[in-house]
């Protein structure tokens, strides 16, 4: 399987209660390692360009307001694998659909305050980690 690299976002339901250290742990318990971290806050208009791909569906505005509601941690996590790998530790979006022992079972608070956000395919991992972080910042 070949090296891959992936964007997480842990979500600002998440940072409020202080979980940060205990998702990154299931990330790197899983293989996965972090090559770059910053905790921000995003405008509205900053989340709506990132979703900008789901601006047509019912959801979009309120996941803006919640994207921009608190602050986020962003991150690039490496490995084998990585993308897959990454969203079977996030687990399925519905917490009550989501695998025992992942970061959705156990910490999130409804589909929509579902505590990560993590890319579905190296397309989209390249332009969303490109969207937060410059070559530079990449230190794995």
């Amino acid at each position: 399987m070949a090296i891959e690299r992936t964007l997480s976002i842990i979500k600002p339901d998440a940072t409020k209660r202080n979980l940060t250290g205990k998702i990154n742990a299931k990330f790197e318990d899983a293989g996965l390692r972090i090559i770059a971290q910053k905790r921000i806050q995003l405008t509205k208009d900053q989340a709506g360009k990132f979703y900008a791909v789901h601006a047509a569906r019912p959801f979009y505005d309120e996941l803006c307001e919640f994207m921009a509601s608190g602050p986020v941690v962003v991150q690039v996590l490496e490995g084998e694998g990585a993308i897959g790998k990454n969203r079977e530790v996030m687990g399925a979006t519905n917490p009550a659909d989501a695998a025992a022992g992942t970061i959705r079972a156990e910490f999130a608070e409804s589909v929509g305050e579902n505590s990560v956000h993590g890319s579905d395919a190296p397309e989209t991992a390249a332009e969303e980690i490109a969207f937060y972080f410059s070559d530079l910042e990449l230190v794995g």
